[in-house]
């Protein structure tokens, strides 16, 4: 019998609805708990990285963090700079061959995506501390407060607000990438599409499925996201002031009053 492409969805949702599902809560579980996990190594790689001794410090010192800096730079060089679908190939077969490890498929799709999160998220933090003005933490120092406590309670704070929006966009990245996941067997929701278009030699109504799925959780996340960053940063918009409110404003103020008038100019 002939069915049109919209019964053919039925068939599908009807006989592999709960597949679609389960596929797309572990793509949901793999990218949430991997993006927390990739900012937790981002914020100590990047925070390490920012770290800049004074010429007065010991030599040895000074060896020390060139060798770390060193070390965490290669490390993202190379997870920033090779194919997630690469590195969960080496991670999968390489753990077995190399180290005799017997790694699950889902434990090696979690340690790939928080790995590969966190060599961005580094660079990403780094870059959010570097934009935080340097007296902050000279204020902060002058005050008493230790070189990691003025970090943790001044820098840190004000720049995890302005990744906020960059913490988001990881996340949704992370939704959509999940799916070179398949390569090393992880069920995620591109996983279960294949398997589903193999039993009927159907490719565009499940995929179609599969694109409505990913499209409902990154809408929904993003809206979520946007709502938290509002709340924690305040609107992003800006409203345009016309002359007469800003004469009111500041002449009702008194800015702009002569100092015989009682202003401050």
């Amino acid at each position: 019998m002939e069915r049109s492409s919209w019964q053919w969805i039925q068939l599908f949702l009807n006989e592999y609805g709960s597949s679609f599902l389960k596929g797309a809560a572990a793509t949901l579980e793999i990218a949430l708990i991997s993006t927390i996990i990739g900012c937790i190594i981002g914020f100590i790689v990047g925070t390490i990285r920012s770290i800049q001794l004074s010429p007065e410090e010991h030599w040895y010192k000074k060896g020390l963090m060139a060798l770390i800096n060193a070390a965490l730079g290669v490390y993202i060089e190379i997870f920033r700079g090779t194919p997630m679908m690469v590195q969960a190939m080496v991670v999968y077969y390489g753990s077995q061959a190399l180290f005799g490890i017997n790694l699950t498929a889902t434990v090696a799709s979690y340690l790939v995506v928080s790995v590969n999160t966190g060599a961005y998220m580094a660079e990403t933090v780094r870059g959010g501390i570097q934009s935080i003005d340097g007296g902050q933490l000279e204020a902060a120092q002058s005050l008493g407060m230790r070189h990691m406590d003025a970090m943790a309670c001044v820098i840190v704070p004000q720049a995890l607000f302005n990744i906020l929006p960059q913490i988001g966009n990881n996340l949704i990245i992370n939704i959509k990438d999940t799916s070179v996941l398949n390569v090393i067997s992880c069920t995620e929701l591109f996983f279960v599409t294949k398997t589903v278009t193999g039993t009927y030699y159907r490719y565009f109504e499940p995929f179609l499925i599969a694109c409505a799925l990913y499209l409902a959780m990154t809408f929904v996340l993003s809206r979520l996201l946007r709502l938290l960053e509002k709340k924690m940063q305040g609107s992003d918009h800006y409203k345009l002031a016309d002359k007469a409110d800003f004469m009111d404003d500041n002449y009702g103020n008194g800015i702009f009053k002569t100092k015989a008038e009682g202003g401050v100019a």
